[in-house]
């Protein structure tokens, strides 16, 4: 076994947050590192992942927490690449690749039982963070299962530049959609959109009202939406869907850092006479999807038919800003940061 190092960085939450995170909220800490015991294996971090979802977890806003919160003054956790160092476990070796749960630090000690080795050729290390991971399966399982997507449908995404979003608008265009349509917060994401996504139609939802755009966009109405965003969104969603219509809501970052209950939708009533559906969604009730999802996934990837994007920061240091990043809307598909080694 090759000298470990004595020490590792880590970011912890010292403070839960009001509204929008902010800087002081977090503070970047150092922590001991030795061999690890028995059936765990010592990784070394690579990529880590910051999603939305992370600051119900950080917060007191009640309905917005998907798992459970954050302990404060601890090492905050995420999806994580890395490359074993140390192993004291059957099945691990140094220099192994494996997705696990310890992100946000350089060094993660963890059980042999949560990590999951991962590297298939021509399929980049980041994809496991995000077309081939947790955000992947979100758009997969969301488009299928809690939409029931069929061909002919005309979708909606909200939020289509991010992860799922644009997985999930060209899922759907690869499995004959009559329609996509995208939304997004800036002229260059609704450019990406179509041209590099496939998407039909795309808008900028901060240049005009949402329910006038997509009215545009759809005037024969939508079927389907993958909503991500909420509030407004949703409310012109719910005017443009037809009967019948189905809606995913897989997210409402437009929400999570509100500290006094939405407005909206204020046209829900709507739900009743056109008879829609409206359901939420965990990526965790759709483990048992994931098999299907990778190889269906990734058979898309390495064929080129299916593209992703992710914007990297660099540096563990950075990682904080990574996070608010995701509610400037800093990001094009996947938020990763990648840890200098």
């Amino acid at each position: 076994m090759c000298a470990l190092p004595a020490t590792s960085r880590e970011w912890h939450l010292v403070a839960r947050p009001e509204g929008e995170p902010k800087p002081e909220d977090f503070a970047l800490r150092e922590a001991a590192v030795g061999a690890p015991g028995e059936g765990r294996v010592l990784v070394r971090n690579l990529y880590f992942s910051v999603d939305p979802y992370m600051r119900g977890r950080m917060g007191v806003t009640p309905g917005y927490a998907y798992f459970p919160p954050y302990e404060l003054n601890e090492a905050l956790g995420g999806h994580a690449i890395g490359e074993v160092v140390a192993a004291n476990a059957p099945g691990f070796e140094p220099g192994d690749h494996v997705l696990h749960f310890a992100g946000w630090r350089e060094y993660a000690d963890i059980s042999a039982a949560e990590a999951t080795k991962v590297g298939r050729e021509g399929i980049p290390l980041t994809a496991y963070l995000s077309v081939l991971g947790m955000t992947g399966l979100s758009a997969y399982a969301g488009l299928y299962e809690v939409a029931s997507f069929k061909k002919g449908d005309v979708v909606f995404v909200s939020g289509a530049a991010g992860a799922v979003g644009s997985q999930a608008g060209q899922l759907a265009r690869l499995s004959g959609a009559a329609r996509v349509i995208g939304s997004a917060g800036t002229d260059d994401k609704v450019k990406t959109l179509i041209e590099e996504f496939g998407f039909d139609a795309a808008f900028n939802y901060r240049t005009a009202p949402v329910a006038e755009q997509l009215a545009k966009a759809a005037p024969d109405g939508i079927d389907v939406y993958f909503d991500t965003v909420g509030g407004d969104h949703l409310e012109a969603a719910i005017a443009s869907l037809n009967e019948h219509g189905r809606v995913a809501m897989c997210g409402a970052i437009a929400q999570y850092n509100d500290i006094e209950a939405p407005p909206g939708p204020r046209n829900l009533a709507q739900a009743i006479g056109k008879r829609l559906s409206l359901r939420g969604m965990l990526v965790t009730d759709f483990e048992a999807l994931q098999p299907r999802f990778v190889e269906d996934v990734s058979t898309r990837v390495l064929s080129g038919e299916l593209t992703w994007t992710e914007t990297i920061v660099d540096g563990i240091e950075n990682g904080t800003d990574a996070f608010l990043g995701l509610f400037r809307g800093d990001n094009t598909g996947k938020m990763i940061v990648r840890l200098g080694h």
